[in-house]
């Protein structure tokens, strides 16, 4: 675990008055890991409407940009320069080479939206593709790559987690404790459910994203999610 990062980012969550468990628990959490739950989640993802955007589900996903920007705000704070990776295939082949690059370096190159589903292929009106007001080596930065970056600080760097649907569990979990709890489900739907359907979904053994959907995972999922991870013997 990066202890500096833990230290900011619970900072952070104390200025906010969050409740739940504090970052460095999260991070180190024990996972009682549920082949059968991630496969529930995928099919739930698999069948939902592409997009169900309602006004209680578009002032979460408001207040999900604003508390990700946020964070973003932290990473510089942690002297972290996150630039779009304009290479071939993915800037990083394992979580590991990701954490000793941003800490040699003090470099995170974010894999582009654009660059992962094509220019226009995630759908007009999706929150998360709607400019974030950050511009980084001249390129516009959307809310996703933005959410990108802050997941990959705050999520495998804090917490050592690797690439693996495992791993990518522990990153969302310790990152999920950043953030007020209304905006969970969110997360859920744009980190979770979509690993979920990375790894366990229809289309698993091609390793392809999946569709940028819109929706409201009911709550039952987020709370069997948080049951996964071990608390109580942390203080």
């Amino acid at each position: 675990m990066d202890s500096a990062l833990a230290v900011l980012a619970q900072a952070h969550v104390d200025r906010q008055s969050r409740a739940g468990p504090r970052v460095a628990e999260a991070a180190a959490a024990p996972l009682k890991w549920d082949d059968a739950y991630c496969r529930r989640v995928a099919a739930y993802y698999d069948q939902a409407p592409l997009f169900a955007l309602d006004a209680v589900l578009a002032d979460r996903y408001y207040s999900f940009q604003r508390e990700t920007g946020e964070h973003f705000q932290l990473v510089s704070e942690a002297g972290i320069e996150v630039r779009p990776w304009r290479g071939p295939g993915q800037p990083y082949r394992t979580s590991a080479e990701l954490r000793a690059a941003v800490r040699t370096t003090g470099v995170l190159y974010v894999y582009l939206t654009s660059a992962a589903h094509g220019p226009g292929t995630v759908r007009a009106g999706h929150p998360m593709a709607e400019p974030s007001g950050v511009v980084a080596d001249g390129v516009r930065l959307c809310h996703n790559d933005i959410f990108r970056a802050v997941h990959d600080v705050f999520g495998h760097v804090l917490s050592g987690s690797g690439f693996s649907p495992r791993g990518e569990f522990r990153a969302s979990f310790c990152h999920l404790s950043m953030y007020s709890e209304p905006v969970h489900p969110v997360l859920f739907t744009e980190q979770i459910a979509q690993i979920c359907w990375y790894f366990c979904g229809p289309h698993a053994a091609w390793r392809r994203y999946p569709e940028q959907k819109v929706f409201a995972f009911p709550e039952a999922y987020v709370e069997e999610f948080r049951a996964l991870f071990t608390l109580e013997n942390f203080t």
